[in-house]
C-alpha cells in the first residue's frame, strides 16, 4: 500500500468524525478552540488505536484466514462503504447532538472509529506493517476533525451526505483495488 493509499484510506476513515466535529462545530458557540481540540484528538487518537487493535487481533488467526485474504479485504472495505453510504441516504438534520461531555466525546470517538478496526486487518491481510498507516490515519483524522470544528460556521452549507457518499465511494474503490 503505497503512501497515496494510505491517504486516501485515512480520508475515508476520517469522514465520520469530521461529519461530526462538523455538526459539533455548527451548535458549539462557546469555547470553540478547546471543544475542537478535545474532539479532535479523541477521534485521532482512537482512528490511531483501532486499525492497530484489528492488525494484531488479525494477527491471531492470519494464519487460518490468509488464503482468502484479498477476498476478506474486498468484504471490509465494501461493506464500510455499503456503512458510509447507507448513513449518507438516511442522515436528517433532526439526528445532531447537542451534547458534548467527555463520555459522550469518547463514545463518539469509539463509535466513529469501529470501521478503523476493519482496516487494520484489511492491512494485515495486505502483508503490511501497521504503525505507518495507524498514525497516518489518526495524524488525518485529528487535522480534519480540528479543522471541520472550526470552519464549520463558515461552511454550513455542505451537506453531510454528499461527504458520506464521497466516503463510500473511496471504499468502494480500495474495495475494488483489492480484488484487481
Amino acid at each position: 500500500m503505497s503512501i497515496y493509499e494510505i491517504i486516501i484510506l485515512s480520508v475515508a476513515l476520517a469522514l465520520d468524525a469530521l461529519i461530526v466535529s462538523f455538526s459539533y462545530g455548527t451548535v458549539i458557540k462557546e469555547e470553540r478552540c478547546k471543544n475542537a481540540f478535545l474532539l479532535a484528538f479523541s477521534f485521532g487518537f482512537f482512528q490511531m488505536l483501532m486499525p492497530i487493535l484489528g492488525w494484531y487481533f488479525t494477527n491471531l488467526v492470519y494464519y487460518y484466514l490468509e488464503r482468502y485474504s484479498k477476498w476478506i479485504v474486498f468484504t471490509i472495505f465494501f461493506l464500510l462503504g455499503y456503512k458510509f453510504l447507507r448513513d449518507a441516504i438516511s442522515k436528517t438534520e433532526k439526528n445532531r447532538i447537542s451534547c458534548i461531555s467527555l463520555t459522550c466525546i469518547l463514545c463518539l470517538a469509539f463509535a466513529t472509529s469501529i470501521d478503523a478496526f476493519g482496516a487494520g486487518a484489511s492491512v494485515k491481510f495486505l502483508n503490511l506493517g501497521i504503525w505507518k498507516p495507524a498514525v497516518v490515519i489518526g495524524l488525518i483524522t485529528y487535522t480534519l476533525s480540528f479543522s471541520g470544528f472550526l470552519i464549520a460556521s463558515i461552511l454550513k452549507n455542505i451537506s453531510e451526505k454528499h461527504v458520506g457518499i464521497f466516503g463510500a465511494l473511496i471504499l468502494f474503490y480500495l474495495a475494488l483495488k483489492s480484488v484487481m
